[in-house]
This record gives C-alpha cells, sequence and structure tokens, in this order.
C-alpha cells in the first residue's frame, strides 16, 4: 500500500511538471554581445545565426542550441555546427525572465504565452537582422491576443526601414503555392512637412516581378494602447497590419489583435533597419 502511495506521488508529480513546463524554439542572430556572452561564444568566432530548444518547468529550464556558420541554400549548419547544452533556474521580474549560466545571464521579455523576445541587460528588445529575429517560438502554441510591451507613439522621421523573413502565413496575405519563407523589407515614409504617414515601398519574395509594392499606410492608436502601422494596397484597402512593440520591433498581427506564432527557422517580426 505505501509502494502504491508512493508511485502514485511520483506520477502526480510528473503530471504537474509537464503541466507546468513550456517549449520553445527559433533561430536568432549571433550578433549581440548579451548572447555571446550567455553562451561563452568569443565575440572573434564567425556565427551566422543559434538555433533555440529552450523548455521551461517552473523556475528551471533546460536548453540545447546549435550555432554557426550557415551552409548555402538549406536551413542547417556547415559541418553541423556546434551544440551546446545548458540547464539552470531563472527568474521573473514582471515580464522579463533571466536565465542564469555560470556567472552569466540572459534575459527574455515575456511578450506573451507564445512568444519570448531576447532582450538587452536595461529590458530593451534587441533588434535583429535582415535574416532572423531574436524572437522565440512556442511549441505548443494557445490563442491569446495578449502583449505585454507595447511601444509609446514617437515622431516619425521622414523615412523608416524595417526587414526580416517570415514563415509563409502572414495575415491578409494570399498562401503562395510551395512557399516556404518569405523575405520582407519595407520602407515606410513620412510626409516632411506634417511627419505623418504617407507612402510605402515594399521589396521581398512575393513582388520580385514588379519590383516593389506601393501604397499608403496609416498609423491606427488601438484603445488597448496598441500602435498598428495599417499597410494599404495601392487601391486603398487593408493589406497587412505591424504592431510596434518597440523602436526596433514589429510583429505581424492579424484583424482580432492575435500575432502569429513562428516555427524553428523564422518569427513573425520584421527589424528596424534604419
Amino acid at each position: 500500500m505505501k509502494n502504491l502511495f508512493f508511485l502514485l506521488l511520483i506520477a502526480v508529480t510528473v503530471s504537474c511538471s509537464k503541466a507546468n513546463e513550456k517549449k520553445y524554439t527559433g533561430s536568432t542572430p549571433a550578433t549581440a554581445a548579451v548572447v555571446r556572452n550567455f553562451f561563452n561564444i568569443p565575440l572573434t568566432d564567425s556565427v551566422d545565426f543559434i538555433r533555440w530548444q529552450l523548455t521551461l518547468d517552473d523556475n528551471e529550464y533546460h536548453l540545447q542550441a546549435n550555432y554557426g556558420i550557415g551552409k548555402p541554400n538549406t536551413n542547417g549548419f556547415i559541418n553541423g555546427g556546434k551544440n551546446i547544452s545548458l540547464s539552470g533556474t531563472f527568474t521573473k521580474d514582471k515580464n522579463i525572465l533571466i536565465l542564469k549560466n555560470a556567472g552569466n545571464s540572459l534575459k527574455m521579455a515575456w511578450l506573451n504565452d507564445n512568444l519570448l523576445h531576447l532582450a538587452n541587460d536595461d529590458n530593451s528588445l534587441l533588434n535583429g537582422t535582415g535574416g532572423w529575429s531574436y524572437t522565440l517560438n512556442s511549441l505548443a502554441p494557445v490563442s491569446t491576443t495578449q502583449i505585454n510591451f507595447l511601444a509609446r507613439p514617437a515622431a516619425l522621421k521622414d523615412s523608416m526601414s524595417y526587414q526580416g523573413r517570415t514563415p509563409c502565413n502572414v495575415p491578409g496575405l494570399a498562401l503562395r503555392d510551395e512557399c516556404y519563407k518569405i523575405k520582407w523589407w519595407i520602407i515606410f515614409y513620412a510626409d516632411p512637412a506634417t511627419h505623418e504617414p504617407s507612402t510605402y515601398k515594399l521589396f521581398g519574395t512575393n513582388w520580385r516581378k514588379e519590383g516593389n509594392k506601393v501604397g499608403s499606410w496609416k498609423i491606427v492608436n488601438e484603445k488597448n494602447g496598441r500602435i498598428i502601422y495599417q499597410v494599404n494596397n495601392d487601391d486603398g484597402s487593408p493589406f497587412i497590419r505591424l504592431l510596434k512593440i518597440d523602436d526596433q520591433i514589429l510583429l505581424f498581427t492579424d484583424a482580432d489583435g492575435k500575432v502569429p506564432v513562428g516555427n524553428l527557422d523564422f518569427s513573425y517580426t520584421l527589424n528596424r533597419t534604419w
């Protein structure tokens, strides 16, 4: 009887642990010093990107990472890259997670249950590249409109440029056959006299034949505090919606306020280039 009780106790404990477990994946740049320091990757080492498999369970984390130079025309690394396995504890301060590793720490912004975004020591979000963002994606996403980080309104410059690569299921965009990823480069222009949104130019995978896509855009300040960059077709009809969560970072979002969840290779994130 005592043995049966002990086995049941173990089963309940394991079940509770699994219930609290959250898993995230993604591919990020390796340019940020805070990321390299956490992994003890020398700043002089040539690294294109890092692929993450992160598990959070109560206050513990387990991290499997693969990094190196990207192998051309594949989503892998030359010679398989290098592997790192880390385990430790993390703390949560409001919506910032802090992972510990042998005297080093790494901050992650908890955007919602589906999305984590790596952060600087001052809690500002890391800005990615045209190839990868610093967003990690849940392996078991839930339906949510929650976003814990929202940007404040700011004066517009004459032009702003954002780049990134996303999966294909972008809200508002027709899905192409045999689509693996979409490359994005969008330039927002503001009227030099009024500093109000005016036009945009969009370059990328879906617009190679035309050279680019053009139209108008506007800023929608929603009642919930969200700032949306509403990008329109050339006839003025809605095209895509981008949620501003930082001066550097935009997330794709649908009309209901849900941010799609990316995969092992790409996130639905655009990074500012100027």
